[in-house]
């Protein structure tokens, strides 16, 4: 039973909170959640919810200190012509822009731009949508999307945030190659809700790392994966087509997350470089 005595109003800045979190704290708690949104390189805020803004998953209008705006990006078919909402990648402007990266001209250049009135502006890799009433919605990352062997594109954080629903995902990164037709996962398994399963399977083990090469355990992750999928209503092309499960799990110690749990999906590919490989085989 969680009492909550007196509840405040209350923002999340440093991660995006889904829809579903945001909805029960707003319903059960009576708690008024919202969202910001902003980067290091903007001086933390760009976007802030209002206060008794009860929708979930946008991020607010655009601070007072800032522009936003949206440019298409073709290649990803986000189009600030999309109906019913403009879609592009989101561009953020005004004094509180950083100057660049310290001793890196060529990253500052790719990102930093300065238009003909003198607005420094600065490129996020981030995809949103403006709703009617101005407010922004993040909806992909530029980075996080990869164009398949057949021209279908795949969101790996989209298709990453589904399949955490399942009880038996604790990390997962999901992994594209251009090349093939199909999309693969590395999945680190919560070791109690396996074993759990194994118990009431009857399968015998030494120990976690023997549990996640045994193939009724991998079949029945996979079954969990493709049902929250479907629960997404994500298309078929975007559900791993093979995976392989992981014991030991990502801490920022082991460098393969960030400080707030976020992938580091180059460290992570270049050390499960071989597992990936085989599931290409």
């Amino acid at each position: 039973m969680l009492v909550v005595k007196q509840a405040l109003p209350c923002e999340t800045v440093d991660f995006p909170l889904s829809s579903e979190t945001q909805r029960f704290i707003n319903i059960c708690l009576g708690v008024p959640v919202g969202q910001g949104y902003g980067l290091t390189e903007t001086c933390a805020g760009a976007a802030f919810s209002e206060w008794d803004d009860i929708s979930v998953g946008r991020v607010g209008p655009p601070l007072p200190c800032c522009y936003v705006k949206l440019i298409s990006w073709e290649e990803g078919g986000y189009r600030i012509s999309d109906s019913p909402m403009p879609r592009g990648e989101v561009v953020i402007g005004g004094h509180s822009i950083t100057k660049g990266y310290f001793n890196n001209e060529a990253k500052t250049n790719e990102v930093y731009k300065v238009d003909e009135r003198g607005i420094r502006w600065f490129y996020t890799g981030d995809i949103g949508q403006f709703h009617p009433d101005g407010c922004v919605e993040i909806i992909d990352r530029k980075k996080d999307i990869v164009k398949l062997q057949h021209g279908e594109y795949v969101s790996l954080g989209k298709v990453e945030s589904a399949l955490q629903t399942s009880n038996y995902v604790d990390n997962i990164m999901v992994y594209a190659d251009p090349f093939h037709s199909y999309c693969v996962a590395l999945v680190v398994p919560p070791h109690q809700a396996l074993e759990k399963w194994a118990q009431n399977s009857g399968i015998s083990y030494k120990d976690i790392e023997e549990l996640c090469h045994n193939d009724q355990a991998i079949k029945e992750v996979q079954q969990s994966l493709s049902k929250a999928a479907k629960a997404a209503r994500l298309e078929k092309f975007e559900i791993p087509a093979k995976i392989i499960l992981l014991p030991e799990p990502w801490t920022p110690e082991s460098g393969l997350v960030t400080a707030a749990l976020k992938l580091k999906r180059e460290q992570l590919k270049a050390k499960f470089k071989d597992d990936l490989n085989k599931l290409y085989q």
